[in-house]
């Protein structure tokens, strides 16, 4: 049986992977999602390191995000018809279930790929079938405004959003002058000037994100 672009030589991998946890056997899928979640991040960094070599690791970081988000996936799961050919217990069959449950079955398959076939087999199915949601995903990161990217950024590392504080200002009503600082927690970024106070506040995640760019710049030349 073929999922994910993959023919399977193990179908009891197969059938494992398709049973959730509400089934009630005394086997499920919960292991195989762990794998799959695993191999799913290093196959979509991997292929955003090779293919745009112009993205800075809090880029990708973003980027890669929106691919493996729970939406995402759980789409992707639904277009494949994995929400028909899984397992659910009674409590669940039948109903609208959220986005996540679909997620979490589309990393499962993967990881029966991965014990079934190996790494290449797994990348391969990953990249063949998320292969639309990397494009956009670049494409979306690419029409980003500072603010955006800043805000994906703050998200994908440290759960929070970042916040914009005024420090000054200076000018009368009709010809102002604002600067604005980005802060994410108890970190504070270079203040930036504007006309406006959202003007201030894209230029201020402009130099927060020079910053973290230049950070991580560093860490991976200490680590080369």
């Amino acid at each position: 049986m073929q999922l994910l672009g993959h023919t399977f030589t193990d179908l009891d991998l197969l059938d494992l992977a398709l049973t959730h946890a509400s089934a009630g056997d005394a086997r499920n899928n919960e292991r195989l999602e762990f794998l799959g979640d695993a191999a799913l991040d290093l196959a979509v960094a991997a292929e955003l390191y090779a293919v745009r070599p112009s993205l800075s690791e809090g880029e990708m970081t973003v980027i890669k995000s929106l691919v493996v988000s729970r939406e995402t996936l759980g789409r992707v799961a639904r277009e494949l018809g994995l929400d028909q050919q899984a397992r659910f217990g009674p409590g669940l069959a039948g109903r609208s279930l959220p986005a996540s449950v679909f997620a979490n079955l589309f990393e499962a398959v993967l990881g029966a790929v991965l014990l079934d076939a190996g790494f290449e087999a797994a990348r391969s199915a990953a990249l063949a079938t998320l292969r639309i949601p990397i494009e956009r995903a670049i494409a979306e990161h690419s029409s980003m405004n500072p603010k955006q990217r800043l805000q994906h950024v703050a998200q994908a590392r440290w759960a929070t959003l970042p916040a914009y504080e005024l420090v000054e200002s200076h000018g009368s009503a009709h010809a102002k002058a604002f600067l604005m600082r980005a802060r994410i927690g108890e970190s504070a970024f270079p203040t930036a000037w504007g006309r406006t106070r959202k003007e201030a506040e894209r230029w201020a995640a402009f130099e927060a994100l020079l910053v973290l760019e230049a950070a991580a710049e560093s860490e991976r030349d200490k680590s080369a």
